[in-house]
């Protein structure tokens, strides 16, 4: 039997840090195994799961009790016998929870660049959303883009949408954020829309599940433009009603869609733009060569601390954006 230790969401608000032991199972010819470096929280939907709001929706993903976890990064151990272009000792980035070992399948894992410091590697899934959203978006360089939300997810979107040659003016209601948006090149950034942009905007962007985002962002968009609903509006927030929205969409003659990342399929496929795994690569590659910054952006934390963490980041308690898990002592 093989030890393994997780963060366990045992009810809601109640995070564990547990411990079990687990089968040892020989690895299938494809896998590959390893001991967890690094895994990254992902507080919109973590914390979603940690209030219990996709169980009282009566969803089956993220129902409690649950293990979390969205990203990670892990130095291989073991690889199945038909694995040849990843060795034991490698540091690779995973889908991966917030457990001590992972094991997939080799297609599931991409291997860090050359030089780059493991502790960045889960960031590329969280840049992930904002690439879904760039592989499907209708508007080209050197269009203007308006970016809702500066959470991690929505600054990594609007990072990307400024490094590929777009205009990008980004919003956020919190000077705090807006200034770690500025510190990292963008220099757009506001505390609402200006009314001189009102209808003629051909993208619009909310990562901030926010109703009245998504409501002043159909004021702004250009006829025939899109916005893009990649924040999940997990629970109500405004007084808006489904008229008011449908009237603006309506009358804007856009499109309203989602901007949940899986709209671009896992691995390459015939007939289809993209992929997730092709995206996540990318962005490790522009992260390894300095043209995506996530330094400063997250404080570093213990596993063994979970309940008290998810608890700092539940009622905003600290000045960064995330928080990374160290599982190098664990």
């Amino acid at each position: 039997m093989t030890a393994v230790a997780e963060i366990l969401f045992q009810d809601v608000e109640t995070a564990a840090f547990v411990a079990r032991d687990d089968e040892t199972v020989p690895l299938a010819p494809d896998e590959v195994a390893g001991e967890t470096l690094y895994s990254l929280l992902s507080a919109g939907t973590e914390l979603n799961i940690y209030l219990g709001e996709y169980q009282k929706q009566g969803l089956a993903w993220g129902r409690l009790p649950f293990v979390p976890g969205y990203a990670a990064v892990f130095q291989v151990e073991a690889v199945g016998s038909d694995v040849d272009d990843i060795a034991v000792g490698d540091v690779v980035f995973c889908m991966g929870k917030h457990m001590s070992r992972q094991r997939l399948p080799r297609r599931n894992v991409l291997p860090l660049p050359a030089g780059l410091d493991p502790v960045m590697g889960p960031f590329a899934r969280l840049a992930n959303i904002g690439m879904s959203c760039l592989t499907t978006a209708e508007a080209r360089p050197p269009a203007t883009v308006v970016s809702m939300g500066l959470g991690l997810v929505g600054l990594a979107g609007a990072m990307l949408f400024d490094l590929s040659g777009y205009r990008v003016i980004a919003v956020d209601p919190v000077e705090a954020r807006r200034e770690l948006a500025r510190e990292r090149g963008l220099t757009e950034v506001v505390s609402e829309i200006d009314p001189s942009a009102v209808g003629k905007v051909p993208l619009v962007l909310d990562f901030s599940g926010h109703e009245t985002a998504i409501s002043a962002g159909l004021d702004v968009v250009a006829q025939g433009g899109e916005v893009v609903v990649a924040g999940v509006p997990m629970i109500r927030k405004a007084d808006i009603y489904a008229q008011e929205i449908l009237n603006k969409v309506f009358r804007s003659v856009a499109r309203l869609r989602s901007g949940k990342e899986q709209q671009v399929a896992a691995h390459p496929t015939p007939f289809r733009s993209g992929s997730m795994f092709e995206n996540m690569a990318g962005v490790l590659q522009w992260i390894a060569d300095g043209r995506l910054n996530f330094e400063g952006l997250y404080e570093m934390g213990s596993p063994r601390d979970a309940q008290s963490i998810y608890q700092d980041v539940l009622h905003i308690r600290h000045g960064k954006l995330t928080v990374m898990f160290d599982w190098s002592d664990i």
